[in-house]
């Protein structure tokens, strides 16, 4: 495969993009290096993958319609990850400009460049957020997700409906990923684990918010790696029984898939930060607070069409999870515990 990975700097981007050239395929990495969080992560990931040979990287803002138009034109991608956007829930309600620019102009930029230029099969993140209000639990990927909370989740959902417009109109396989917080080694420094590790080791106090009653199916890097490149592999194909009388959301006529990728196992707030105090030999400072808007108490993925599909099930427990991400802090900042 040749491979575009937007977002290849980012914390998915950049194992991605890992394992694609360990796979022996050639990855085209885009990112802008944004501030939104430490640009210095970003740069240090790139160092460890930007000396492979079959690595390439391409400094360029996904909403530059002619620069895009042009990396499409130079490269002739077989396949296309886009893992680029503008994250946060929170951020969303300070800056809702920002996620306009990346998540739905420069998507937009990236279907055309797939439309025009033959790319085989177009994967792309959605968002747990996506489910908004829902509270039949587990999340599954055939309800309906009309009632977003957050522009964050809401410009999600609008590159689901997008990439499906793509696949009807034009044949082009498209398949969208719901991850479920996803933590681990070079993870997000926005991130709850990070912003909770860090400040522990300065012994400083932790913010956890709805006064610690949170459920989050907290997934590990490891296991949205193996997710999505089984879905690279597995190109999103009609489904034969879908109807408009009574339309299944996950699925579609068009060539056209919705997948969950999370643990299916979720993790309540409070056993999350004891495993990371465990690790860390300290205990946390606690600061309870009430929920914060745009977020929602609990989520849980129901993965049986990612088992059906492609053979694959998340299984990292939290305990292991966090206790590599402890490593890999502990060795990136030069801690000692």
């Amino acid at each position: 495969m040749k491979v575009l990975v937007t977002g290849a700097a980012g914390f998915i981007g950049f194992h991605l993009s890992k394992r694609l050239l360990a796979e022996g395929h050639e990855v085209v990495g885009l990112d802008i290096l944004n501030d939104y969080y430490d640009v210095q992560v970003k740069k240090d990931r790139l160092n460890q993958i930007e000396d492979h040979e079959n690595f390439t990287f391409a400094y360029l803002d996904m909403a530059n319609r002619e620069g895009m138009d042009a990396l499409f034109a130079e490269h002739r991608f077989t396949h296309v990850v886009n893992l680029a956007a503008q994250a946060g829930v929170r951020y969303s309600l300070e800056n809702p400009h920002a996620y306009v620019d990346s998540n739905i102009v420069g998507f937009v930029n990236i279907l055309e460049g797939c439309r025009h230029y033959g790319v085989e099969h177009f994967v792309y993140a959605s968002s747990s957020s996506v489910y908004g209000l829902n509270t039949e639990m587990p999340f599954s990927v055939h309800d309906n997700v009309d009632h977003p909370i957050s522009l964050y989740a809401a410009s999600k959902k609008s590159n689901e409906l997008m990439a499906h417009t793509y696949s009807h109109l034009y044949g082009l396989p498209t398949t969208g990923l719901r991850f479920f917080t996803v933590y681990g080694p070079w993870g997000r420094p926005d991130m709850a684990l990070f912003l909770f590790t860090k400040a522990i080791v300065e012994d400083k106090p932790i913010n956890v918010f709805n006064y610690g009653k949170m459920l989050r199916d907290f997934t590990y890097i490891d296991d949205i790696i193996e997710g999505v490149y089984r879905v690279m592999n597995n190109t999103a194909t009609p489904n034969p029984e879908w109807t408009g009388a009574k339309p299944d959301p996950g699925t579609s006529c068009a060539p056209f898939r919705i997948y969950n990728i999370g643990n299916n196992q979720p993790t309540e707030l409070m056993r999350y930060i004891e495993v990371l105090e465990e690790n860390l030999g300290k205990v946390a400072e606690k600061n309870m607070m009430p929920l914060q808007p745009g977020d929602v108490p609990s989520t849980y993925a129901n993965v049986d069409d990612l088992v059906a599909d492609v053979g694959f099930k998340p299984e990292t427990t939290v305990e292991e999870g966090i206790g590599k991400f402890v490593e890999w802090f502990k060795e990136y900042y030069k801690v000692q515990c």
